[in-house]
């Protein structure tokens, strides 16, 4: 492994299972890490996330061969401008963030005399913070790398390199396809699950509070995903709005389309509809993408799930 020191800003669930994972499966390489919380340093110091936690986001990186950025899309430039000075000129700059143009831009302007080459493993869970990492989270999940037009191509072999080791599948894509893509896959996903939620929530006293006592169903599943962190989505949402809303607004048109059929009895238009998904769900066990467990996998903690992408 050509990075002798990993340096990790932001020591959530992220960055928590970045510095576990490395200990894991490349045991040569050092692991330094900071967050912005005294009460996460602490805590990701006791359960040993990094092998030095540093008071400073300078510290953690003065001797750093490779920089992860895991802090929310809104901070991204901000935490880069404050390891700027610090940070070696070899060292190669990347993050975990889910909108790649907003983050790349926000990167290469903090840092513009050093090599960025963003990523995005495709890998989470509802939880946060340094009690949520664990080494397996990016087992046979999806890391989608997003190099810029002009790239340094040993690099960018180290990089896809690197989170291989970790157990990621890499694909590499232009930051464009890729905001768009996770728009449909991720974004409006949860969009949707914090707008059912919320709907469920105004409606406890006209249920009389049985939308709680019985979420066994779908809506426990939508909640399950509503449970991800407040801060990153905000940021997530604002920084791919275009492609949120572009998707959005062809999410409407469909969710009309489905109104109707029930309006005027259309069995059949909800059956057709009912089956092409069906099949769809199919296809991502068979991708090995979840798991067809009645619980999804979800009791095993290393299921990796993507609540928190």
């Amino acid at each position: 492994m050509s990075f002798g020191t990993v340096a990790i800003i932001g020591l959530g669930l992220q960055g928590g299972s970045i510095g576990l994972a490395v200990q894991e499966h490349l045991p040569g390489t050092q692991t330094t890490g900071y967050d912005l919380s005294p009460a996460h340093r602490a805590r990701a110091a006791e359960r040993a996330l990094v092998h030095r936690v540093c008071e400073t986001p300078a510290e953690a990186v003065e001797n750093a061969d490779l920089v992860i950025f895991c802090v929310p899309p809104g901070v991204m430039g901000l935490a880069a401008e404050q390891v700027r000075d610090a940070l070696p000129a070899r060292a190669l700059v990347s993050d975990v963030g889910s909108s790649k143009q907003a983050i790349s831009k926000a990167l290469g302007e903090a840092l513009p005399d050093h090599m960025v080459i963003p990523a995005h493993p495709v890998a989470g869970t509802e939880n946060s913070g340094p009690d949520a990492g664990f080494a397996h989270l990016f087992r046979n999940r999806w890391c989608i790398v997003t190099p810029a037009a002009r790239t340094d191509l040993v690099k960018l072999s180290e990089l896809v390199g690197f989170w291989e080791a970790l157990g990621a599948n890499v694909e590499i894509m232009t930051p464009e396809h890729h905001d768009l893509v996770l728009a449909v896959t991720s974004h409006v996903p949860h969009l949707i699950a914090y707008t059912i939620v919320g709907t469920a929530s105004d409606l406890e006293d006209v249920t009389q509070g049985e939308v709680i006592k019985y979420s066994a169903g779908g809506f426990r599943d939508f909640t399950r995903i509503a449970a991800s962190d407040p801060t990153m989505w905000r940021d997530v949402f604002l920084s791919n709005k275009e492609a949120v809303l572009t998707m959005l607004q062809r999410f409407t048109e469909d969710l009309t389309a489905l109104q109707r059929a029930i309006r005027v009895g259309d069995g059949q238009a909800l059956f057709d509809q009912f089956t092409r998904t069906r099949a769809i769900r199919r296809s991502i066990i068979e991708e090995g993408q979840d798991d067809s467990r009645p619980d999804f996998g979800r009791g095993d903690h290393e299921a990796g799930v993507d609540a928190a992408e």
